[in-house]
């Protein structure tokens, strides 16, 4: 069961893919997850078992590098909830879209860092630690930000409560993260047994979510499919681009950099999702670009690491470059 998990949670993006898949090919097979059960809203409980996931793999010590490191942080969540929300706006213009994807593309730029942004700047050689506290920080951040921007946007054209989905936020991430911090302090050999399983749990969890999403908006997703890709696709690499270029215009090391980039271009596009569902039921094709985004992210940044891995690091980053003229001079004595 173990092994099983591991590799679930090494091919999260295959996976999401998959079910992707799936749920357009057999809508049926997964649109149960849009249900309730026992009243409650499938779809919150599984975005909330997922932040769960997420505070069981935080500590305390964790907020340190806010205070060690706040000018990095600070720089990296403006970039999130600056970049991402005026290029929805901009490709929302730009390409015309109706209410109903012009709100999925706007909450898909208001939400915070998805999780999968700190996998990706790991396997980039980026900066690890300042990923996952700008993610941190940001998810913090969302019940004030996602709202506020999203009605600063969109609020004045699409009728909706920022107070409801304040609400919403506090309840599906920040009281779900607050049972996994505390069980995490208070049960930490616990925490460190479940280490190999939450993941491939909040994996499946994003997975039935996007295939169910998928599923229900198929005709939606199958009539628009090559404009919101298009618009999904800018969002996601233009954000990473401008990212990267803030990072590098306020002095950051190319590893924070690459952090940048992958978190600014990363969201969390499962909590968009979720969100057009609950909060714009009218508009059904509200949920098409956050499920498009789960799907494509995965895809574009497996690939940007691999560029950076093999082509970008060794070019431009000067700690790998004097790392790697340390190690010539020792092996060549001769000279």
């Amino acid at each position: 069961m173990k092994k099983f998990c591991e590799l679930i949670g090494k091919y999260f993006g295959a996976v999401i893919i998959l079910f992707f898949i799936g749920g357009m090919a057999c809508p049926p097979a997964f649109t149960w997850v849009l249900g309730k059960l026992a009243g409650f809203s499938l779809l919150s409980m599984m975005l909330g078992i997922i932040m769960f996931g997420m505070g069981t793999t935080m500590e305390l010590k964790d907020f340190r590098l806010i205070l060690q490191r706040p000018r990095d942080v600070f720089l990296g969540t403006v970039a999130q909830y600056a970049i991402m929300p005026f290029l929805a706006y901009l490709l929302s213009q730009a390409f015309n879209l109706d209410p109903a994807l012009t709100v999925g593309v706007v909450l898909v730029g208001t939400c915070p860092g998805g999780t999968a942004s700190n996998v990706i700047t790991f396997i980039s050689k980026g900066d690890l630690a300042l990923s996952v506290t700008m993610t941190t920080v940001s998810t913090l951040l969302s019940p004030i930000m996602t709202p506020l921007l999203t009605y600063l946007i969109i609020g004045q054209r699409i009728d909706f409560s920022p107070v409801a989905m304040f609400w919403s936020i506090v309840q599906i991430v920040i009281i779900p993260i607050g049972f996994g911090v505390a069980l995490r302090h208070y049960f930490p050999v616990w925490c460190e047994k479940a280490k190999a399983y939450l993941p491939a749990l909040s994996c499946l969890c994003i997975s039935l979510l996007i295939a169910g999403l998928a599923g229900a908006s198929r005709e939606a997703i199958l009539a628009s499919s090559a404009t919101v890709m298009a618009v999904v696709a800018l969002h996601n690499l233009l954000g990473s681009a401008l990212g990267f270029a803030l990072g590098r215009f306020s002095g950051m090391s190319w590893k924070k950099c690459v952090a940048l980039s992958i978190e600014v271009g990363m969201q969390n596009s499962g909590l968009a999702a979720g969100l057009a569902k609950t909060h714009f039921p009218a508009l059904a094709a509200a949920a098409v670009p956050g499920a498009i985004f789960s799907s494509w992210h995965n895809i574009s940044g497996s690939i940007l690491a691999w560029l950076y891995v093999n082509y970008l690091n060794p070019r431009y980053d000067e700690e790998l470059k004097s790392a790697a003229c340390g190690i010539t001079e020792k092996v060549d004595p001769g000279h």
